[in-house]
């Protein structure tokens, strides 16, 4: 059995992982799995449907998946962060996309600044806590 200790630290044998990683997915649940769609649409996400259950939505070469799937304790204990270029101009985006009155249970909360740098939040409508935010240029 292979223990987060060994990824972190690097296995016993001092070897390394060489293959090329090129992409890293979460898989995230939907209450309703039709408004979840339309949702990440609006937002601009292109969807590539993978069957009836499973969705695959991508945007600007990051993407994730969206499936059929309502576990309420995991659904709405998940949370994504994606980091923005300009934290200001994307909560612009965000607030004329009108998602607030266009899909239940979202809810936007304004930028925050912190000591490494600005996010603001999304709650999707299944209750996925989006954090988008910028990070202090060093």
């Amino acid at each position: 059995m292979l223990h987060l200790s060994c990824l972190i630290a690097g296995n016993n044998s001092g070897k390394k992982m060489q293959t090329e990683i090129r992409s890293i997915r979460p898989f995230i649940g939907a209450r309703d799995f039709e408004v979840s769609r339309r949702f990440y649409r609006t937002m601009g996400f292109k969807e590539t449907e993978l069957s009836p259950v499973l969705s695959v939505f991508g945007l600007q070469g990051f993407s994730f998946y969206l499936q059929d799937s309502y576990i309420p304790d995991w659904v709405e204990n998940t949370m994504v962060f994606m980091e923005v270029d300009n934290i200001f101009s994307f909560w612009d985006e965000l607030i004329e996309l009108k998602l607030e009155e266009k899909f239940p249970f979202v809810r936007l909360t304004a930028v925050r600044h912190f000591d490494w740098g600005s996010e603001c939040y999304l709650h999707d409508p299944s209750g996925i806590l989006w954090h988008f935010g910028q990070f202090k240029e060093q």
